[in-house]
């Protein structure tokens, strides 16, 4: 019955989603196809790492055939990383009233991490709900919303997307996904490497979430 409900749930987040990556495909559906093209090559006869990595390859090539067709600039903006919460401009109401702000958002994103860890048990074949446990799982999804309150972020919970990434490449071993967490943090702390991530193109981001949204409706 769980799969009966869930499933339906998760098929409508991917077609929901699609119509942003539409939109965002629509800035420049060249560089958008060819961020397509790269991941379904990669993934169907790419062979060792390429064929783990086939979404971060289709970033890296749409996004290097963005900047070569003038689509990618590079602002620097200082008050968008992390340092400038602890700067001379700091404002300590606008982090109380984004923790405020964000607390009701908490209640429906823990709708969708339910649904969310149903679909990625299915792909992995593994309980989750039962093992490491729904109350372990919310839980690190909370603490992460927490922690992303104060720096004015949206509210976490184990996003659909996920689910694609793990069908596509078929990794599930969590160590890769603490070894990747731990490099998102370093970066985070890095102004020019969000420059970069800020100065990726729609079209590449289209291209990319084309495909994930679709594999989280297959």
């Amino acid at each position: 019955m769980r799969e009966v409900v869930t499933g339906p749930i998760v098929i409508s987040v991917g077609l929901i989603l699609a119509s942003s990556a539409i939109a965002n495909c629509q800035t420049n559906w060249f560089v958008a196809v060819v961020a397509v093209a790269v991941i379904v090559i990669c993934n169907i006869w790419g062979r060792g790492m390429v064929k783990i990595v086939p979404i971060l390859l289709g970033v890296v090539v749409s996004y290097a055939v963005a900047a070569a067709l003038g689509e990618v600039g590079l602002p620097i903006v200082w008050d968008n990383t992390v340092f400038a919460l602890f700067g001379p401009q700091s404002d300590s109401g606008l982090a109380t009233t984004a923790i405020i702000t964000i607390m009701p958002l908490a209640f429906a994103t823990m709708i969708e991490h339910i649904g969310d860890i149903s679909a990625i048990g299915s792909t992995c074949e593994r309980n989750y709900i039962a093992d490491p446990g729904l109350h372990r799982t919310l839980l690190g999804d909370g603490l992460a919303t927490i922690l992303a309150s104060l720096f004015g972020a949206p509210a976490n919970t184990t996003y659909g997307e996920n689910t694609g990434v793990l069908a596509l490449t078929r990794v599930f071993d969590p160590r890769v996904i603490r070894i990747a967490a731990c490099c998102a943090i370093v970066l985070s702390f890095c102004p020019k490497f969000a420059a970069v991530i800020a100065a990726m193109p729609a079209c590449v981001i289209g291209g990319v979430s084309l495909v994930l949204y679709g594999m989280i409706s297959a």
